[in-house]
């Protein structure tokens, strides 16, 4: 990949990584390390990588980096606590959605998630998201099914309590 092609690839995919880095750690400063930590990476290696194949590699990237940042907060608790306090910040029931269906999402694995917000937040195909998750066309297609399924419950679990 040439400089030029990085610079392009900073420009178009950095709001979508950091769309999908806020998704799932549900923190600015985290997400913002994470893009510059993905665009590191790729710098680093930015010979070695096709300038067609950039999102893909970009994509995973954030995705494993997300993945460490996850399991280093939980090591440390941080993110529990911040989930927790959220939680029971109010003995109030709030009816926003928004909030029930980031809560359902979190609630998903961490790949179903991954699939999800890639499909559904982002517009990736299946082969898209295949690629940036290391998998497989069909086992997307089964892990949305399953994600959506599961989210699908939730909600109705909500709509019954409210």
């Amino acid at each position: 990949m040439t400089v030029k092609e990085y610079n392009n690839a900073v420009d178009i995919y950095s709001d979508g990584i950091y769309r999908f880095a806020i998704k799932h750690l549900r923190n600015e400063m985290l997400a913002d390390d994470v893009v510059q930590e993905t665009f590191a990476k790729v710098w680093q290696k930015h010979e070695d990588i096709q300038g067609s194949k950039v999102k893909s590699y970009l994509f995973t990237t954030a995705y494993t980096s997300i993945l460490d940042v996850i399991k280093k907060e939980k090591r440390s608790g941080d993110m529990e606590n911040v989930s927790q306090q959220q939680a029971g910040s109010s003995d109030i029931p709030n009816f926003d959605i928004q909030q029930h269906l980031e809560q359902a999402l979190n609630t998903l694995p961490e790949v179903q998630k991954s699939a999800v917000l890639l499909r559904d937040y982002e517009g990736y195909s299946y082969d898209e998201i295949a690629d940036i998750l290391e998998l497989n066309a069909s086992q997307v297609k089964v892990y949305i099914f399953r994600a959506r399924k599961s989210l699908k419950a939730y909600l109705k679990r909500i709509d019954i309590l409210v």
